[in-house]
């Protein structure tokens, strides 16, 4: 008996430490969504310092959320969701606004990707505009005129 005991203090204990990570890992994709939004805003505005900026962040964050998936999945592993109390009702709750979140981030990566992608093509037909100004590539007729090549020296 004090086995299966030990083995039920262990599951809860793991149990709680599940909670505990899902509930870290929901709050970096909650901070994941709010970069992704900065981002969205600056590459609309251009800056591209900005952008920098929150691209940085966004890795950071994709970093985390990732090691903190490498420590959830052995623990989903080790306590099986079957007979549903209440701890473990919450943990479901947890894991389905966590693939909420996920489904969001995805939408909003692929809304600054195409964002990005037409930002660029104008970035890019801008510059294709200024190589094919007729002026720009043609040099003036009083600029910097050649050196005299005679010179009078009777006075």
């Amino acid at each position: 008996m004090p086995a299966s005991l030990h083995a039920r203090q262990g599951e809860a204990a793991a149990l709680k430490r599940l909670g505990e990570l899902l509930g870290t890992q929901r709050g970096r994709f909650e901070e994941y969504l709010q970069v992704l939004d900065g981002q969205f805003e600056a590459i609309q505005t251009g800056t591209a310092e900005s952008l920098a900026a929150h691209i940085r962040l966004e890795e950071k964050l994709a970093q985390d959320i990732f090691a903190l998936r490498k420590v959830i999945d052995p623990l989903e592993a080790i306590c099986p969701l079957n007979g549903l109390s209440g701890e473990e009702a919450g943990i479901c709750g947890l894991k389905s606004a966590l693939e909420e979140l996920r489904q969001e981030a995805a939408l909003r990566i692929s809304r600054n990707k195409d964002l990005l992608t037409k930002r660029m093509e104008e970035v890019r037909s801008e510059l294709k505009a200024m190589r094919g100004n007729p002026y720009a590539v043609r040099r003036s007729i009083y600029a910097d005129s050649l050196a005299p090549s005679m010179i009078d020296i009777q006075g």
